[in-house]
């Protein structure tokens, strides 16, 4: 399956689960015929709760929905929660489901990391927020900050498609007009929302996000602004974001300042000699823990997704990123994420780099060579093929007759 650029749709950016958890309970409450929502992470806090009502409503009137979860992101949930879901008639599938080995999770790589729901084929959501409390600002110091978009429009289809075709017992059938398209388009006019439906699998399509950060910033003339959670990328986009840098172009990078891993601080600080030596301006996000999977280019390009900028997300996960070419769009994200800059990030100078001794040279290498070759280790473990385990409903008792209680 490929997809390419489609003209003609309306995007919307939503920050933290503040806009986008309203946007899609209503659109599941709305639905008049099909739900398909994939997610790595659903708790059955507050927030799951709320998304467990408003299927278990959609389900109980007649409307389709079928649900994806991560096995190793969503182990919890109970049982009474799914069954309710499942004897409603949810689908409900886990992705790689595992049994605890010595009470510790074996399944930890090769992660269904999307998070997207398609509403009626009509109205989709794709971005990098999970379903939990800790998505909304008033949680507290441990809040996540992150993004998603409401599209509406021809790329919907493109989506809607994509999570269909990954789903068992569906027969993917392509209008005829539709199963031929033209070449992607090189050179796109700014204007109503253009947008690619973009992902990465273990298959065919293992680098595509990757690929369409370098040819952004390959073709950047003024402007590029990254905002990644877990930033910890491969050669070939560490030097595309110093070349970028080096020939005039403000390149502008957003990690964790408040990790909620401190591994993730570690990490990135291993590149800041690397970036900030070449240009590259570094900022700290402060406030809360930064989530976000976005960047834009100049005042027309911009991504959001699930797809983080580091090992797993690039060579192991299943991701799935929005490419948007719009005017509007981007500057809405601009706004948003020049606000973080200036309000809560804490920029990264020259005194907070390392030395450049050989003892730090030395770690630093070895670090990021081990962290890079990571994805190459756990291919020498055994292979398995991951699975997706439907969740049946529970067995209903079978009533007794009136005649077997008078006999009895």
């Amino acid at each position: 399956m490929k997809n390419n650029w489609r003209d003609g749709n309306r995007i919307s950016l939503l920050e933290n689960g503040d806009q986008f958890f309203p946007e899609v309970f209503d659109a599941i409450s709305n639905a008049r015929s099909k739900v398909i929502l994939e997610t790595f992470i659903w708790f059955e806090d507050d927030v799951g709760r709320k998304l467990h009502e408003v299927i278990l409503t959609a389900a109980s009137r007649g409307v389709s929905v079928e649900v994806l979860l991560d096995g190793y992101g969503s182990p919890d949930l109970s049982d009474e929660f799914v069954s309710q879901l499942t004897t409603a008639g949810v689908k409900f599938r886990y992705y790689d489901p595992r049994p605890l080995l010595f009470g510790m999770r074996t399944n930890l790589f090769r992660r269904m990391h999307r998070k997207i729901v398609v509403v009626d084929g009509t109205v989709a959501f794709v971005g990098g927020i999970n379903y939990s409390a800790e998505q909304m600002s008033d949680y507290g110091p441990e809040a996540k900050q992150d993004y998603s978009v409401k599209v509406e429009g021809p790329v919907v289809e493109d989506i809607y498609q994509y999570v269909i075709s990954n789903l068992p017992g569906h027969d993917v059938k392509r209008r005829w007009w539709r199963r031929h398209r033209n070449p992607a388009q090189e050179n796109l006019t700014p204007g109503e929302a253009q947008a690619l439906f973009v992902w990465r699998d273990n298959n065919q399509h293992r680098d595509d996000i990757e690929r369409y950060y370098l040819k952004m910033l390959s073709k950047a003339k003024r402007e590029v602004i990254i905002a990644n959670a877990y930033f910890f990328p491969g050669y070939r986009l560490l030097h595309a974001m110093r070349k970028a840098s080096r020939r005039g172009v403000s390149v502008q990078l957003i990690v964790q300042g408040e990790p909620d891993m401190p591994i993730v601080k570690v990490g990135a600080r291993l590149l800041y000699n690397y970036l900030v030596r070449s240009g590259v301006k570094i900022y700290e996000y402060q406030r809360r823990p930064l989530h976000g999977k976005v960047a834009l280019m100049d005042d027309h390009w911009a991504t959001v997704g699930s797809s983080n900028l580091d090992p797993l997300s690039l060579s192991l996960n299943l991701e799935a990123n929005l490419i948007i070419y719009d005017r509007n769009f981007n500057e809405a994200l601009s706004q948003n994420l020049n606000g973080l800059i200036a309000q809560d990030c804490k920029p990264v100078d020259e005194s907070m780099i390392p030395k450049r001794t050989w003892w730090n040279l030395g770690k630093s290498v070895l670090a990021f060579h081990f962290l890079r070759h990571f994805p190459a280790m756990v291919g020498w473990l055994p292979a398995h093929t991951a699975k997706l385990a439907q969740v049946m409903p529970p067995e209903q008792p079978q009533l007794e007759t009136q005649d077997r209680v008078e006999t009895e």
